[in-house]
């Protein structure tokens, strides 16, 4: 179904419009916000099956469109853990604009952090002993990858301005997929309007470089990202960094575990599957990716875009390979959990069309309390202290929408 986009200003006022609570998406492909709680979803099982939550999902957008909500749209995140309850909605009012586009001299990033205190789970040489645990997985033929990840924990004395940060993160990532979701109570009523929703916010917001899925009526594109590299301020040097990626072998092997990966799940749910043989680099304001668009026409038009999601979720560009041990090794090493970092975020209509968007460089934010994500793949020859600063590096996409400038690897 196509979406009615409004003016080009629009995509300004809807970011303007935006309050803590709200769902927002800016993508390359359009702008989106929705406001209000119609209806919640939760999957009712103890863990989160893929069949489940799609028929709810499904049944909800139908009692939407009874009540009179024209093309409703089913929005929200989707933790990595599937044990973690599924955090989607259907919105009372949805608008949509045109992308959202950079004009001029970028502004100052503005921040309202004057003091807070940061430290970083684990530290950093612990983090460093899990990747050497990693690669002695993949060293004794368990894994072929691993992704660990490491979160900071940052506490200020004043609530965290949580819709300058989301302004500073559109503004310098335009050409990425910029994402605010507020995390309801699980435990509250799952159905109606909640009297708390206003009252309990925890925002998770981002600003991603990667879509996992979209399906735009029977074309269904998805863009793994795995093999990176910090970008440098001296052009010369990022731009070698950049060629360099590109023959890489083991950057170039990490990638292709992922492209194999997600290609195999998609050839099942879909024809004239368009795979490049070689990725190309891609840049954000502060890594760069190997990156793979892949192409194809979904067999079943009742195969959603949530049901595409589910199906690839998690990829090992945040996981690992095989999936399975990844995830209960990432499990032993990693000293926190990870909610919905590396989770998905996006939407889904009433037709099936939408985006889900990997969920990284993000952080959620509770009142003064704002947890950072960031981590790094680690396969055969990856070595513990350029993983540590990977995850330095991708980091700063949220420091510096907080106004800071970086992050020291002592912290």
């Amino acid at each position: 179904m196509n979406k009615v986009m409004m003016p080009a200003d629009v995509k300004d006022q809807l970011l303007n419009a935006y309050e803590e609570g709200d769902f927002y998406l800016s993508s390359p492909s359009r702008t989106m916000l929705g406001k209000g709680v119609l209806k919640k979803i939760f999957s009712e099982s103890e863990e989160m099956h893929q069949k489940t939550l799609s028929e709810q999902v499904k049944m909800a957008l139908e009692e939407a469109r009874q009540k009179g909500i024209l093309k409703p749209v089913a929005v929200g995140a989707i933790p990595f853990d599937p044990k973690n309850a599924p955090q989607l909605i259907i919105p009372e009012r949805t608008k949509f604009s045109v992308p959202h586009q950079i004009k001029g001299i970028l502004p100052d990033r503005n921040s309202s952090l004057n003091t807070y205190d940061m430290r970083s789970i684990p530290k950093p040489e612990e983090y460093m002993d899990g990747v050497h645990q990693g690669l002695t997985y993949i060293q004794e033929g368990e894994l072929e990858k691993i992704v660990l990840a490491r979160t900071l924990r940052c506490q200020t004395e004043d609530p965290v301005d949580t819709k300058q940060i989301l302004q500073n993160l559109v503004q310098y990532n335009a050409g990425g997929y910029t994402f605010a979701v507020n995390l309801l109570n699980s435990n509250s009523s799952k159905n109606g309007k909640d009297p708390d929703y206003q009252n309990n916010k925890r925002t998770f917001m981002g600003a991603s470089p990667e879509l996992l899925v979209s399906r735009a009526g029977t074309t269904l594109i998805a863009n793994p990202l795995a093999g990176s590299r910090p970008r440098s301020e001296d052009p010369v040097e990022d731009r070698r960094r950049a060629m360099e990626l590109l023959v890489s072998a083991k950057d170039l092997h990490e990638h292709a575990v992922v492209v194999d990966a997600v290609s195999k799940e998609l050839a099942a749910l879909c024809t004239n599957l368009v795979v490049p043989d070689k990725p190309s680099v891609v840049q954000t304001e502060t890594m760069w990716h190997l990156s793979t668009e892949i192409k194809g026409e979904i067999v079943d038009s009742k195969v959603t875009s949530l049901d595409l999601a589910l199906a690839l979720h998690p990829t090992p560009a945040v996981c690992g390979y095989p999936t399975e041990r990844a995830y209960e090794a990432i499990n032993e090493v990693e000293p926190f959990d990870r909610n919905y970092f590396t989770g998905i975020v996006g939407w889904c209509d009433e037709s099936g069309d939408g985006e889900w968007i990997v969920a990284i460089r993000c952080a959620e934010i509770e009142k003064s309390t704002i947890s950072l994500y960031a981590g790094a793949g680690v396969v055969a020859g990856s070595k513990p202290e350029e993983e540590l600063e990977e995850t330095s590096a991708k980091f700063r996409t949220m420091l510096y929408a907080m106004g800071l400038k970086g992050l020291k690897d002592s912290e």
